[in-house]
């Protein structure tokens, strides 16, 4: 994750409050995916940006989690989301932010 959404992510927490927060990544493989969620909720791992040593405890999803899925408009998901259904691995995506998600979130949705 760049040190500009970093910021920005950590903007939002000091403006809104960490419980009033939730990240939703996008990310196209799994391990990407996976440190993007631990980056915003327990820290960023490299501590080489904003987020170093920050644990937020911020409630990340994938997009392709059945939570984020229900909240979406039908046509517009069909629209913007359902080709990368077919050409990534959304189970396996979800999976891996799920997984840091439970380990290190303190909020949910």
């Amino acid at each position: 994750m760049d040190l500009q959404n970093q910021q920005r992510i950590l903007d939002a927490v000091e403006k809104y409050g960490p419980e009033n927060v939730v990240v939703i990544l996008g990310s196209s493989d799994a391990e990407g995916a996976e440190i993007y969620a631990e980056t915003v909720s327990n820290g960023d791992p490299t501590y080489a940006g904003p987020l170093a040593g920050v644990q937020s405890g911020l409630p990340v999803y994938h997009i392709f989690e059945q939570d984020i899925r229900d909240e979406c408009d039908a046509a517009a998901w069909e629209e913007q989301i359902s080709m990368m259904e077919m050409v990534l691995e959304p189970d396996a995506l979800a999976e891996a932010v799920s997984g840091i998600r439970a380990q290190f979130s303190k909020y949910t949705l």
